[in-house]
């Protein structure tokens, strides 16, 4: 399983000094670790269960659409300001979401700007290159505040399961 390597990785390659969610991108270097993910699309004009937040993310930034977007995952996997590249496409992708359906997945939802982009994109298996890894710790601190849900427990616990 690809993750069982990944998480040792990224363990290891977590950086929470000078971390900033909304820092310009990075440089995109050839040398980033690639993974090939399953991906599903998200739009804030969809009518779901809970779907309070309209257009703001987890983190509680305008979703974006441009040439840098964002994107939903399980942050114990791909944590809060994970940057990456889909292989073959010029934008950069900025985990700032998660989904009660991406928990103990390897998916990420990305996210469209309207239901036909959403529709169009469909559930595709791309290849991925991590540009930079987010922040564990500041994924943790937004979590730990939403604790009673148990999607987010589950992605908390795993977390401190790493940390640890």
């Amino acid at each position: 399983m690809i993750f069982a390597s990944a998480s040792c990785f990224f363990c290891s390659s977590c950086s929470f000094s000078g971390f900033s969610l909304f820092s310009q991108p990075t440089k995109i270097e050839s040398s980033g670790p690639t993974y090939t993910v399953r991906t599903t699309a998200y739009s804030h004009r969809e009518k779901e269960l809970g779907g309070k937040y309209g257009a703001l993310t987890a983190s509680g930034r305008r979703l974006r659409y441009g040439k840098i977007r964002s994107a939903g995952a399980d942050w114990s996997r791909y944590p809060l300001g994970t940057k990456f590249k889909i292989i073959g496409q010029p934008h950069i992708h900025i985990v700032e979401d998660y989904g009660r359906s991406l928990v103990g997945t390897n998916t990420i939802d990305l996210y469209k700007p309207t239901l036909k982009s959403m529709r169009d994109w469909g559930t595709r298996r791309v290849d991925i290159q991590i540009i930079e890894w987010g922040s564990l710790q500041r994924s943790a601190e937004i979590l730990k505040g939403r604790l009673h849900y148990a999607h987010v427990r589950k992605m908390y616990n795993a977390i401190k399961a790493k940390r640890n």
